[in-house]
């Protein structure tokens, strides 16, 4: 596998939205419960900062993606945040790693100063370690932060990474 990351075009959307509504449907990484459809899926990916597509440039399969956008506004708006997702069955390719170094990369580019992630799961490990991997620091914790989807309710982790 040989893979690109790239800014996403109209072709790639469909898959951008498949992908995204897996982890949606999954219920324990991202905050949305609404699935994207063609309609809101255009507008959400093309209303951010920036929206880029991991694609095997062999096959030309997305395999991944990632959003990025302010944080917040005004004076708080030179924080950047971002979200990942990988298509289920590339998960443990090292995937969502080219993907956030990406995102650092282009954040910075993009004039951010800071990521920050406000809702990462407490029991979504594998994110927590590579984003502590990668230099993030803990900014700390909300206990009974996030709804899962069978209704209970676990911590979330608060992290940033200084640009």
């Amino acid at each position: 596998m040989k893979l690109t990351i790239r800014n996403y075009r109209e072709q790639d959307v469909e898959e951008m939205i498949h992908i995204w509504n897996e982890v949606v449907d999954e219920g324990k990484a991202f905050p949305q419960e609404e699935f994207l459809t063609m309609e809101t899926g255009r507008e959400f990916f093309a209303s951010q900062t920036l929206t880029r597509a991991a694609v095997d440039s062999e096959t030309g399969t997305l395999l991944g993606l990632y959003i990025l956008h302010p944080n917040n506004v005004g004076r708080c708006g030179h924080i950047g945040n971002a979200s990942y997702a990988v298509r289920s069955g590339s998960r443990g390719l090292h995937i969502g790693e080219k993907l956030v170094k990406d995102s650092l990369e282009k954040a910075k580019e993009k004039g951010f100063a800071i990521m920050q992630f406000n809702a990462v799961v407490s029991s979504n490990i594998h994110a927590r370690h590579l984003y502590e991997r990668l230099g993030f620091r803990e900014a700390g914790k909300i206990p009974g932060g996030f709804r899962m989807k069978d209704g209970r309710f676990e911590e979330i982790v608060l992290y940033y990474y200084l640009l």
